[in-house]
């Protein structure tokens, strides 16, 4: 038996995932009428569904709506997997009050929108006791596969928000491209087949560049920072000139612009690290 808490669309995706394995699945959400059709069984109390299961996996908008939901509830000898997403910081408060409450506490992150979980595309960071991670890793795995990334609690949602950096700031760029083109008179359909080639085409400036950060070594090339520091000038003025919203191009631009007044003018774009990092 597994009790899931939180029906949103990615714990309504989980459930339906376990009980397609075959497993029973109790559930709890305070609107009740989102677990229709996912053929689990409703808890009346947030107490039956903890009574229902060991294993207790909360899908929920944030860690106070844990705190919210699960203060003051008997959650000794359970193992409670917290999904939902906040700061590296809360996760560590949380498990910290997990274990003074009796409860064994695993953070994690699934890396797909709710269409793919359960999916062979879905993949969930998770970082806590190891041991324990992998007692319930066949149950897990029916989710997505399991990337264990550490025993120090934090460190999944550290991933987690690691790679919604990439993910966000790359689909806020694209929204301003689009835009970009639109003040043109280009339609947003004439631009997403480039877009697309774009994005694919990203994954080759990663390659290298992890060396580059360990060894704190930037080596010019085709992409030194100065040819792109003039390149985000011009992106910024197009910006401009065409009345969008400049505080994405502004950013960019003011990275590129410390790293060239820190000396690195004829290094890789890869310096940027240099002056982000603390």
């Amino acid at each position: 038996m597994i009790t899931v808490i939180g029906l949103g669309p990615m714990g309504q995706a989980m459930v339906r995932g376990f009980r397609k394995a075959g497993h029973e699945v109790t559930v709890w959400n305070r609107t009740q009428s989102r677990a229709e059709g996912l053929d689990a069984v409703v808890a009346p109390t947030v107490k039956d569904a903890l009574d229902a299961s060991e294993l207790v996996i909360l899908s929920l908008t944030d860690y106070k709506a844990m705190y919210d939901i699960l203060d003051g509830q008997a959650i000794n000898d359970k193992v409670i997997v917290n999904l939902s997403s906040d700061t590296p910081d809360k996760t560590r408060d949380a498990a910290k009050w997990a274990a003074d409450n009796g409860a064994t506490f695993i953070d994690g992150g699934i890396m797909v929108p709710a269409d793919l979980v359960a999916t062979d595309a879905s993949y969930v960071y998770y970082s806590g006791p190891e041991g324990v991670l992998r007692a319930y890793e066949p149950v897990l795995r029916l989710i997505g596969r399991v990337d264990y990334v550490g025993e120090q609690h934090g460190l999944a949602q550290m991933y987690y928000q690691a790679q919604l950096t990439v993910i966000m700031t790359s689909l806020s760029s694209y929204m301003h491209a689009t835009a970009m083109l639109a003040s043109a008179g280009v339609s947003p359909e004439a631009f997403t087949s480039y877009a697309s080639e774009s994005f694919q085409a990203l994954a080759t400036y990663t390659e290298g560049a992890a060396t580059n950060m360990v060894k704190g070594e930037h080596p010019g090339d085709v992409a030194n920072v100065t040819m792109m520091a003039a390149t985000a000038e011009h992106i910024l003025e197009t910006s401009r000139q065409a009345g969008l919203d400049l505080k994405l191009p502004e950013a960019v631009k003011w990275q590129y612009d410390r790293a060239i007044a820190k000396g690195h003018g004829r290094d890789s774009w890869t310096s940027l690290y240099e002056v982000i990092k603390p």
